[in-house]
């Protein structure tokens, strides 16, 4: 990854919208080389996806639960993760280290509200028991892009 690639990821970043033409004329390159470093980036799978970020609280899930779950023994991960993903408040999850075995980010329409997705994540039997932390405040939203920069300090 050059120089360019990282200006053209910054530049998508934060104007998604600017199309190749409008990139290749704030980047001050042709139009061919900007296309062909985004087809080069989304092949490399550095361009994951293309897709609008939806923000939950706007859609009327402004409270945000971290549920780490135990797994019975032998039960499996991907069974459980299975179970989760049908679960639409279920926004991610992660097979962790430490105490719990999955970590899940869930979002719900209010605190009671969260009750009945814990209910509907607990409702699964290979899943032995949750601890569930409550979001307060979002001071870093979910970010990539300070990683380009970093990537610049690594010898």
């Amino acid at each position: 990854m050059d120089d360019l690639d990282r200006k053209l990821l910054t530049l998508l970043s934060t104007e998604p919208r600017i199309g190749v033409l409008g990139a290749s004329r704030r980047l001050g390159v042709a139009r061919g080389t900007v296309q062909a470093r985004i087809d080069r980036l989304v092949a490399a799978g550095v361009i994951a996806d293309w897709a609008p970020r939806l923000d939950p609280e706007a859609l009327g899930y402004p409270v945000t639960g971290f549920l780490t779950l135990e797994i019975r023994q032998g039960a499996g991960h991907d069974a459980v993760a299975e179970h989760l993903a049908a679960i639409p408040e279920v926004l991610e999850v992660c097979t962790i280290t430490g105490v719990g075995d999955m970590w899940c980010r869930v979002v719900a329409r209010s605190n009671a509200d969260l009750q009945r997705v814990i209910d509907r994540v607990l409702a699964d039997d290979r899943i032995v028991r949750s601890t569930t932390v409550i979001a307060l405040a979002t001071q870093i939203p979910h970010r990539v892009l300070p990683l380009l920069d970093a990537a610049d300090a690594v010898p």
